[in-house]
């Protein structure tokens, strides 16, 4: 099999090795590169040429075509007087070449007038906005460039169009002075009549067209949606927002909105919808495995989605997740003294959510909804819950349920392309019970948890592929306000912008960004939380109950880094304030004693891991930074270094951000692309001096600080695997 995976140099040729552009300066050499027959032979994972991959054979008059592109590219970017000097072909082995051409780039073109003719008579805005938006493109001092040549007469056509003149033609000539190296522009308008919208009309419908399957989808609700009415102003901009807002309903694969303009007399302007339904109910049945370091579990899914429920376009969608977790196995005691753990005990859980959508609430772009959801499953945050040594796991540690009702209720819009804002009320119920008590201890009675806050949710991208983004900018704000009129346990102000940028470094190569800060402040719990790693200075009985609603407050509330869209190096939520959590680990005094667990002893708690776990903090803060490559075919891969930290203080307070907090992580990961997103395997591996700036590694780290916790280790070595379907952002 490996033999057939290698490819062969045919006798008496050559295989390149390398293409280099010497002299490109102003020029990106990359993009050259990419326009050229004459390649370097690909090489498998980066390393190997002629392994899954043909060699890329030297062949003189390919090359001598190549240098022809080369000018002309370069022409088309402004450099005029380029030349390619020479084409060296150098033999680095008896079958290999590698090819080296040299390029005079010479002094560019640059834009210098630009005049816009044709715009008397028009209404001043309309004027006003052609004349920037041919300004704008073709900008005095700008190196010239065809593409943007081509785009100030497309800006030009679409400042007339969107006010009405559906029926605008523009020419642009463009007079070089090769003595001066400078371009005018002279552009003529020649915008037509005004126009209005005419009647709409749709197709595509119906299914079987005049056979016997009826025609589901009723036009009603797609002309409500398409908010354009006979007789207003012509806009292609209201034309392209109107497409987005059909594909938005989610029953349409494709949409073409089609103006007929063929009669440039006629200042009406028909609209001809063509739409192609998607199937409007599915089934969905699956299971699956969860497996990480604090938790282990099987489950089912099952859910029936019905995008037409009682007609209307009204979608309606209900997903089940019944499951099992398998305690206490997890990646971090799955082999304990060389031997694999047993289980002691299997937790029933379930997820179920139901969703109702209504298009054209309110108004015609305006979708509202209503989500209730019922879970019911143990919370497992330890990491180690094991306490003895052997082949089997002796639960000592309770093991508390939350039974989880919560429901949103809201609206959300889109705003062009760009902007996404939804605004949603939401009421969510934890309310505690017993998976497991331990024999003779006492069964637990924790406080409820009850959360009511308004959420606004806004998203703004501007990204060439919002599945695989290549180049552009995201920005994103969470924004909730529970409690005071409200009501509920907790009141506090909860904000969490993010921002996501993508640099293009050729065409298969990506550099990714990210940042994200997360800002929590309470009015009404959090003292504990502050206290620690000592929630209890004197000792646990006297502020138990404050510590409990603190502790159970926070995990909802509060923030958590790690995981697979997270910090990789780091297990899910492990990177967060550590402490003592006395509803995880009820153990009786005995017991505690005997394992050396006292909750009034920082040292100790830093030292067992049964006396610490993650509990969430007030401020936090992300960045990352990863480098994406296409590979071949499906295959990708990356270079990426997270860091992140989550304090226990509130950003106003000294040490609410931790920038010597590192908790780094770098490390590689695989790609394989499929229609739903990328598969991603990521594995991260902590740097041992970049953890806490000042210390050498992890254990040195946990001595300075007892809320660091223990971060568990894969075969000894501070690492840790990422799972997941789509990008880590």
């Amino acid at each position: 099999m490996a033999c057939a995976g290698c490819a062969s140099i045919p006798q008496g040729r050559a295989a390149i090795d390398a293409v280099d552009i010497v002299g490109a300066h102003s020029v990106d050499a990359r993009d050259i590169e990419d326009k050229l027959v004459t390649d370097a032979s690909p090489r498998f994972l980066g390393v190997l040429q002629g392994v899954a991959n043909d060699y890329t054979i030297y062949d003189p008059s390919v090359l001598q075509r190549d240098l022809a592109r080369i000018e002309r590219y370069y022409r088309g970017r402004g450099f005029f007087e380029a030349h390619v000097r020479v084409a060296r072909v150098i033999r680095t082995s008896r079958e290999h070449v590698r090819v080296e051409i040299v390029v005079d780039e010479g002094r560019p073109m640059r834009n210098r007038d630009v005049q816009v003719d044709g715009l008397t008579g028009l209404p001043a805005p309309v004027a006003s906005a052609a004349m920037l938006a041919a300004t704008g493109a073709l900008k005095r001092g700008d190196r010239f460039d065809e593409d943007t040549y081509a785009k100030a007469r497309a800006d030009v056509v679409k400042a007339l169009t969107e006010r009405g003149y559906a029926y605008a033609a523009v020419t642009v000539d463009a007079r070089a002075n090769l003595g001066a190296h400078a371009i005018d522009y002279t552009l003529t308008v020649t915008p037509g009549i005004a126009a209005v919208f005419g009647p709409t009309t749709f197709s595509g419908l119906d299914p079987d067209g005049a056979g016997p399957e009826p025609q589901e989808i009723d036009e009603a609700i797609l002309r409500r949606v398409v908010a354009i009415k006979e007789g207003e102003t012509y806009s292609s901009a209201r034309v392209a927002s109107a497409t987005q807002a059909l594909l938005d309903l989610g029953v349409f694969s494709g949409v073409h909105i089609v103006p007929s303009i063929s009669d440039p007399r006629s200042s009406v302007v028909p609209l001809a919808i063509q739409v192609e339904p998607t199937k409007l109910r599915t089934l969905l049945l699956g299971g699956g495995l969860e497996f990480d370091a604090t938790k282990t579990d099987v489950h089912l899914r099952a859910g029936w989605e019905d995008h037409n429920l009682l007609g209307g376009l009204r979608d309606f969608n209900i997903a089940f997740k019944p499951g099992v977790a398998i305690y206490p196995i997890s990646t971090s005691n799955l082999i304990t003294n060389g031997h694999f753990v047993a289980p002691t005990a299997l937790f029933p859980e379930e997820r179920l959510s139901l969703q109702f959508r209504q298009p054209a609430f309110l108004e015609a772009r305006t979708t509202g909804f209503i989500k209730p959801s019922f879970n019911v499953y143990p919370l497992l945050v330890e990491t180690d819950p094991c306490t003895s040594i052997t082949t089997r796991c002796h639960a000592v540690n309770a093991v508390p349920g939350y039974v989880e009702p919560k429901i949103s209720i809201g609206a959300e819009r889109r705003f062009g392309k760009l902007l996404f804002v939804e605004l949603a009320y939401n009421v969510q119920g934890e309310l505690p019970f017993d998976y497991y008590v331990p024999p003779d201890t006492p069964a637990q009675h924790l406080p409820s948890v009850l959360l009511s806050f308004p959420q606004l949710v806004a998203q703004f991208q501007l990204l060439d592929d919002p599945a695989r983004p290549h180049a552009g900018f995201s920005a994103n704000l969470d924004l909730q306000k529970a409690g005071g009129p409200f009501g509920g346990t907790a009141d506090d102000v909860r904000i969490q912008p993010d921002v996501e940028g993508y640099i293009p470094l050729g065409k298969k190569v990506t550099f990714a960004m990210t940042g994200s800060l997360g800002v929590l402040l309470p009015s009404n719990y959090g003292a504990a939380i502050k206290r620690l790693p000592n929630p209890c200075p004197s000792n646990l009985g006297p502020c138990e109950t404050e510590l409990e609603q603190d502790i159970q407050t926070i995990y909802f509330r509060g923030f958590f880094s790690g995981g697979p869209s997270s910090n990789r190096g780091f297990p899910l939520r492990g990177v967060s304030p550590h402490g003592y959590v006395p509803f995880l680990n009820p153990a009786t005094a005995s017991q505690q004693v005997a394992n050396s667990c006292d909750p009034n002893s920082p040292n100790n708690m830093a030292n067992q891991p049964i006396c610490s776990s993650p509990i969430g903090g007030f401020t936090m803060w992300e960045a990352s930074a990863e480098l994406r490559v296409a590979l071949s075919g499906p295959l990708g891969g990356a270079v990426f270094c997270d860091a992140s930290d989550v304090s226990q203080y509130e950003i106003w307070q000294r040490d609410g951000l931790r920038f010597n907090y590192l908790h780094m992580s770098c490390g590689v990961g695989g790609r394989y692309d499929t229609p739903v997103g990328p598969i991603r395997l990521d594995l991260g591996w902590r740097v041992p001096w970049l953890q806490l700036l000042g210390q050498p590694d992890e254990t040195h780290a946990e001595a300075r600080d007892p809320t660091w916790g223990q971060q568990p280790r894969i075969l000894g070595l501070p690492i840790a695997f990422a799972f997941g379907l789509g990008e880590a952002f």
